[in-house]
């Protein structure tokens, strides 16, 4: 496979109001401090492995649904040519994000409720905390033709995830 001069993909690496799998509740609006930082000063990381940074962050937001993310692998990388095949073939396509706790909002059962994290990196990751958080699109420019390719497989629709568990 020859590697494309760039790859870009978005997804959402936190969904609002959706229980993880350690029970921790992400509330809108918890990134706002955040994201006033640039968004390439976020690691993209490898399943949280800093030793193993992939890529670089483009844009980073909040929608009504949680934290949207736009990125660019870094295809000059070992690291980054691998995360692309994987994500092109299918076989990896979870977000998930490190942060560090601000400010939480004890609930029953042992749950929390983040009003305000620090977000210091989000990962491609096997198997994400938030088992909705996932990459919706993958392109590949391809500058030999001057277009781009727009990858949405069956396992990149985020609106049947989405809907999912509601």
């Amino acid at each position: 496979m020859a590697n494309p001069p760039s790859a870009h993909f978005t997804g959402y690496a936190s969904l609002f109001n959706v229980p993880d799998l350690g029970r921790d509740i992400i509330a809108p609006g918890a990134f706002a401090q955040c994201l006033r930082k640039p968004a390439a000063r976020v690691a993209m990381l490898y399943q949280h492995d800093a030793s193993r940074p992939i890529g670089v962050w483009q844009d980073l937001r909040e929608t009504a649904q949680g934290l949207w993310v736009a990125g660019r692998l870094a295809l000059g990388s070992d690291g980054g040519r691998n995360a692309y095949a994987l994500l092109a073939a299918g076989a990896l396509d979870g977000l998930s994000i490190g942060y560090r706790t601000v400010r939480a909002q004890p609930l029953p059962q042992g749950r929390r409720r983040l009003l305000e994290v620090a977000l210091v990196e989000i990962s491609l990751v096997t198997f994400p905390m938030q088992p909705h958080a996932r990459v919706q699109r993958l392109e590949e420019a391809r500058a030999a033709h001057n277009t781009a390719f727009f990858s949405q497989t069956p396992h990149l629709h985020m609106k049947r995830r989405l809907t999912s568990w509601k």
